[in-house]
């Protein structure tokens, strides 16, 4: 057996053992009495499942984070998230850089692996432009809230804005308005007010879309034509998947609301199910209908080395370019003018069918266990997985069971399937042999 200290770790075991590190350190910090209101110690599965949610940026709560948790355990779960949002590795490779560390090869590599880089070259600047970028972007976020929370509640909404800003871009869904507009309520207070409405949505757009598109976006400008392919992916997919949602909540769900608040509040939920997890509107009134176009728009999520989670708008445009390309009967998935490599589309596919019978799985159970319908419980785990948030209100009455089927769901849907399967098999190993083709009928 070889010493510890002489184990090398892969890129993908880095990334796995350095989130699950953070959310157990995150567990034991809130189980502090200093955490809690009360003054009193924290239950493990209470601390555990919160850390998980908010490392995970996903926003499922079992207490009410305003009225459960003290300023203190308020700043844990907001550190934990930004940890969450930025990436741990990343995270790591900040201080390195800022405490004039030199990066070696291997960190380089698994800085590409956590950020979801074409190259290692350029690493180091593409982590120095996402940290002033963060920090800009939740600045600017902060301060257009700022008014509107403390004009409503004083010196607190200081906290408030920073606290949502944070939360918001880094796509966790955790809110502080418990004590305002009672437990569990997100922002339904506001539902109506258009400064936050917007500034909550375009956070959450923004931290959604990835640290790549970014950087084309700040290199090229209106420059389209300019962008990677898969920038111009998201970007398109970004915008189908807003747009034809806020169709439907507006013409379906929300009919009996003034026009303005119409608009708002089609929007929001258009946005939020991306992984976002905050709510305007009350989802217990949102039809069957509803529910199943959020539980497909929780399980698609955001874009590649963003801040969201699911199994991203990518996923879903290859799995689409392929399907159109055979109906087409081309030989190659093609998406603006580019042809998609064969391995992208069979990652797409593993992806895709990791989630579906994981979420699938994981809701079948609970139902089972709770004794619950089973779209309510579907909809949890698709929350879950695809790190949204949003709950119909089962996740604090759960039990111990349920909860570990959340709790490694939103861990899997953080750290990505196949990062998970990499680090447990030990990563990807080629065959040099190929065995005889045979055709099998399908369809």
């Amino acid at each position: 057996m070889r010493p510890l200290h002489r184990l090398k770790l892969s890129s993908f075991q880095v990334i796995l053992l350095g989130f699950a590190a953070v959310i157990l350190i995150g567990a034991f910090l809130l189980m502090l009495p200093i955490s809690s209101k009360d003054g009193v110690v924290t239950p493990f599965s209470d601390a555990l499942f919160t850390s998980t949610s908010a490392v995970c940026v996903t926003g499922l709560i079992v207490q009410d984070t305003a009225t459960y948790w003290s300023y203190f355990g308020q700043a844990v779960i907001l550190i934990l998230i930004q940890i969450g949002g930025l990436g741990v590795v990343t995270v790591a490779a900040s201080v390195s850089i800022l405490a004039g560390r030199k990066i070696g090869l291997g960190q380089r590599s698994t800085m590409q692996e956590a950020m979801s880089a074409p190259s290692v070259g350029g690493i180091v600047r593409l982590t120095w432009f996402i940290l002033k970028g963060v920090l800009i972007v939740e600045a600017i976020g902060m301060l257009a809230m700022l008014p509107v929370f403390c004009m409503d509640h004083g010196v607190k909404g200081i906290w408030m804005a920073v606290f949502h800003s944070i939360s918001a871009f880094c796509n966790a869904g955790f809110d502080v308005m418990g004590n305002v507009s009672g437990q569990y309520s997100s922002l339904t207070a506001y539902a109506a007010h258009p400064v936050i409405s917007i500034v909550i949505m375009l956070l959450i757009i923004i931290g959604g879309i990835g640290f790549l598109t970014w950087e084309d976006i700040y290199r090229h400008k209106w420059r389209v034509k300019k962008y990677r392919t898969q920038s111009k992916i998201i970007l398109a997919m970004t915008g189908v998947l807003i747009f034809i949602p806020t169709l439907y909540f507006f013409f379906c769900e929300f009919e009996g609301y003034a026009i303005g608040e119409r608009i708002l509040l089609s929007f929001f939920q258009a946005v939020t199910p991306r992984t976002a997890g905050f709510n305007t509107a009350n989802l217990g009134l949102i039809s069957e209908v509803g529910l199943l176009l959020m539980i497909f728009l929780m399980l698609v999520g955001g874009s590649p080395g963003s801040t969201a989670g699911g199994m991203k708008t990518t996923t879903l445009a290859v799995l689409f370019a392929s399907a159109t390309s055979v109906f087409r009967k081309k030989e190659n998935a093609q998406m603006f003018k580019r042809r998609i490599a064969d391995d992208t589309v069979k990652y797409a596919s593993a992806i895709c069918l990791l989630y579906i019978v994981l979420f699938l799985l994981g809701g079948a159970v609970i139902s089972t266990v709770e004794g619950m319908p089973l779209m309510t419980c579907l909809y949890e785990t698709a929350s879950a997985i695809g790190t949204v948030g949003l709950s119909l209100g089962i996740t604090p009455s759960l039990g111990t069971v349920s909860r570990i089927i959340l709790i490694a769901l939103m861990f899997f849907g953080r750290v990505g399937g196949l990062t998970l399967i990499y680090a447990t098999f030990g990563g990807t190993k080629k065959n040099i042999s190929k065995l005889p083709i045979d055709k099998v009928t399908v369809g």
